[in-house]
């Protein structure tokens, strides 16, 4: 009988090992591109419907099976908390501001805005401190200096010197080559926004010169799968391939995200498009700059 019981227990618990297991790569392994999409419906109906309570509670779905992220201009992630807090919805406490915190870590002092709120549910700024220091602390080291060089190379004389930013391009090429093949898309987990001595390191530039690479077959490649996992945001693997469109292969633009005097534009296909790596429509996004700077 007591061999049964435990052959029973030891049965139970390989079940729920398993079964734990499953929801950690089915979470781990989803489909950004889903997300995205996902994000964008429902901003559309926080955005064009005004329907808040509806996108409060899709949002709390969301964020149920995808970790958030908190898109530039967007900001999903700040929005759903902030709207539950406004009509008194739950949305998970501490330990979702905690979260939310991560997300805005890579973002200087930006943090220091929702200090009323941190204190509402019992945050005080010392331990939002700590939460940020973590968040820094797990970054790589050797890819934050690296990309810190690599970052001011990028801008030496203004790009204004034709040789100097070839060989500059060259030599970033070849370090990104080499973050994917070794550690993955440099992501904001990995390098931050703001690298050493405070240098401002936006991918969607960098990547927007890499067009010209003997690698960029391999960059578009990879970094395709870096939107799906959620490590790169789809806005900077769209100008790097629609401007390597316009400039290099002489082809029409696929998403709308760079564009010269003779560009035109193929609203249909590119609103398609857009949706199958997560960007929001032509006049969503219009929308959405236009309010972000109604903000300022």
């Amino acid at each position: 009988m007591i061999s049964y019981k435990n052959n029973l227990f030891a049965y139970l618990i390989n079940i729920f090992v398993l079964a734990s297991l499953l929801v950690f790569y089915s979470c781990r392994n989803r489909d950004y591109i889903t997300y995205y999409n996902e994000v964008n419906k429902i901003d559309s109906i926080y955005r064009f419907q005004k329907d808040t309570l509806t996108a409060i509670k899709k949002y709390r779905k969301l964020f149920r099976k995808y970790s958030p992220k908190n898109q530039d201009r967007i900001e999903e992630f700040k929005t759903f908390i902030t709207l539950s807090d406004k009509y008194h919805k739950n949305f998970g406490g501490k330990k979702t501001l905690m979260k939310f915190t991560s997300t805005i870590a890579p973002y200087g002092n930006s943090y220091k805005e929702y200090f009323t709120l941190y204190n509402k549910y019992g945050i005080d700024s010392i331990a939002v401190k700590k939460e940020i220091a973590k968040w820094k602390a797990q970054l790589n080291r050797r890819l934050v200096d690296s990309f810190t060089i690599a970052f001011i190379r990028d801008q030496q004389e203004g790009r204004s010197i034709k040789d100097i930013m070839i060989v500059n391009d060259k030599k970033n090429a070849n370090l990104l080559k080499w973050t994917l093949e070794n550690y993955g898309f440099p992501s904001i987990d990995k390098i931050g926004i703001y690298g050493n001595q405070n240098v401002f390191m936006p991918m969607d530039n960098f990547l927007g010169h890499m067009i010209e690479s003997e690698y960029y077959p391999f960059f578009k490649e990879k970094v395709l799968k870096a939107v799906k996992s959620g490590h790169c945001p789809p806005r900077a693997y769209a100008v790097m391939v629609d401007k390597h469109n316009v400039l290099i292969s002489k082809e029409s633009v696929i998403y709308g995200k760079y564009e010269t005097f003779n560009t035109v534009f193929d609203t249909i296909n590119i609103n398609r498009n857009r949706k199958k790596i997560g960007l929001p429509s032509t006049n969503h996004s219009k929308r959405i700059t236009k309010d972000f700077f109604k903000k300022k």
